[in-house]
């Protein structure tokens, strides 16, 4: 009954061998297509940088850039201008924010001669806790190699 089709299944006359290797080519081509597609979309990463050359990558001086406009010391200046005229309350704080989409941050990326990066890029300022944006401002940063360090600096008017 069951035993004609089960010797069927486990008989040394199948031509299994075929259907193994066929698998095997199967995977080392897929292996192969995923390094390839993994190689070619590592070379048009936008945020890949020589970070040697450069100090540090392109990635972090972006995040270093952002952190340091947030952090500008003529924030603090507005802020005094901005009380004196009543347009902002005592104990109401300055918020920068750097306007430019991702891709346009990426692209006014600049390196600097000797190693170094510098962006220019409008920056949004608001009242700390609010959405609505009071104006732009010119935004800068800079990273120097032999300094070690990035540089923010927001563009007041009259400057």
């Amino acid at each position: 009954m069951l035993t004609g089709d089960m010797s069927e299944l486990t008989s040394p006359k199948r031509h299994g061998n075929v259907g193994r290797t066929l698998l095997w080519v199967a995977i080392l081509l897929s292996v192969l297509l995923l390094g390839f597609v993994t190689a070619l979309s590592i070379r048009s990463n936008p945020y890949y940088s020589d970070a040697r050359a450069n100090g540090i990558s392109k990635f972090k001086f972006l995040e270093e850039c952002r952190d340091g406009v947030r952090e500008a010391e003529q924030l603090t200046a507005l802020r005094g201008v901005l009380q004196q005229a009543g347009q902002l309350q005592p104990g109401q704080n300055l918020h920068a924010e750097i306007a430019s989409e991702p891709a346009e941050l990426v692209r006014n990326v600049q390196t600097v001669p000797g190693g170094g990066w510098t962006l220019t890029a409008p920056a949004n300022i608001s009242i700390q806790g609010q959405t609505a944006v009071l104006g732009q401002l010119g935004a800068q940063c800079a990273y120097s190699k032999q300094q070690g360090r990035t540089t923010a600096q927001l563009q007041l008017p009259g400057q």
